[in-house]
């Protein structure tokens, strides 16, 4: 198999999800490539071709970190090739973490992986699906009401200041295109900074508000998604508790110093994984993060979720395998049925 990770930068890629994943997949036989998502070359009438990086096979590393650095080095080289040659297109850079100098960046990647996927190629998670659900907090806003925390998306001050007042006086307000716990802002009782904090937000795009969940400072759960099911290896499901670096700090994303810890599954989180998994199965959703306090989902990851780098280390099996043995799987029902299922079928078969 032949499958390129599409990342945002890999000089500036620390290890994560993407990384330990590409590294599984060579480590498992199959040609790994990597790209930065500024690497899509198009000439009509022609296939995409992708500037990217391929693992060597004689490649020595003792850690992820060894093996990052070295795919970083000047000693791999850049090399172009047809999109035509993969098998498999698995896009997770991350646009909403884009700068503003990277604006380019945000929807080129997806506008690319479509039109490799009308070639024929695999494209994870299916690229009409990613597309559509760009801004992940307005598909989060199409999952079943009950459970989710209340919100309203708005650029209106007013609107803001009405759902404070019938939410206890206690709100959450966050960009609704972001991600990684950045322009996150508690307002309480006594609305500190309200209208600086609201211009600020407003001046940017638009805002969720959303309920404020007291549960939320003892930290989350991070529950990560494969085929619309939970991530299973060795009868332990993928679980991430992510517990805020302190009592006063109601963010819990691990880029911002929150630790991780193996969490228990319970029937809250079964339930909430029952209701949101059909949906990600019809939309073509192969791998997705999902963030859990008690009984509310609080957050939907479709484009990058992470996680998988810190599993081993907090007491859980490596689940990068199972990831890769799953795309394994799809591309052999691709070679056995052809055009026979759609890439948006195929991307949450078992």
């Amino acid at each position: 198999m032949k499958i390129c990770f599409v990342i945002s930068d890999l000089n500036k890629e620390v290890v994560g999800t993407s990384v330990v994943l590409l590294k599984k997949a060579h480590e498992l036989g199959h040609t790994a490539l990597v790209m930065d998502v500024g690497g899509f070359n198009f000439v009509h009438g022609s296939p995409v071709d992708i500037r990217c990086k391929s693992v060597p096979k004689n490649i020595a590393y003792d850690s992820p970190e060894e093996f990052l650095e070295k795919m970083q080095g000047e000693d791999i080289p850049w090399k172009v090739i047809s999109s035509n040659e993969l098998d498999v297109l698995f896009v997770r850079n991350n646009p909403t973490e884009e700068s503003e100098s990277r604006h380019w960046a945000e929807h080129s990647g997806l506008a690319f992986a479509r039109m490799i996927q009308q070639q024929g190629v695999l494209v994870l998670n299916d690229a009409n699906a990613m597309a559509h659900s760009f801004v992940d907090k307005m598909y989060f806003e199409e999952l079943p009401q009950n459970i989710k925390p209340k919100s309203v998306v708005t650029r209106n001050k007013d609107v803001i200041l009405d759902f404070w007042k019938n939410s206890n006086k206690e709100i959450v307000l966050k960009p609704l295109e972001g991600s990684g716990g950045q322009s996150i802002y508690l307002i309480g009782k006594q609305k500190h900074n309200f209208n600086q904090i609201v211009n600020s937000l407003i001046a940017k795009g638009y805002v969720i508000a959303q309920e404020f969940l007291p549960e939320v400072s003892k930290g989350d759960v991070r529950v990560i998604l494969m085929n619309g099911k939970i991530l299973t290896k060795e009868g332990q499901p993928a679980l991430i508790r992510r517990i805020n670096r302190d009592e006063d700090e109601f963010r819990s994303n691990l880029a911002l110093g929150a630790s991780a810890e193996k969490a228990e599954m319970t029937p809250e989180i079964e339930r909430i994984v029952q209701l949101t998994g059909p949906k990600l199965i019809r939309d073509g959703f192969f791998f997705v993060g999902l963030d859990v306090v008690k009984d509310k989902l609080i957050e939907i990851n479709c484009m990058s979720p992470g996680g998988l780098s810190y599993t081993e280390e907090i007491g859980l099996p490596d689940f990068t395998d199972v990831v890769i043995k799953a795309i394994e799987r799809k591309v052999e029902y691709r070679k056995v049925h052809k055009d026979g299922i759609s890439n948006r079928e195929l991307a949450t078969l078992d």
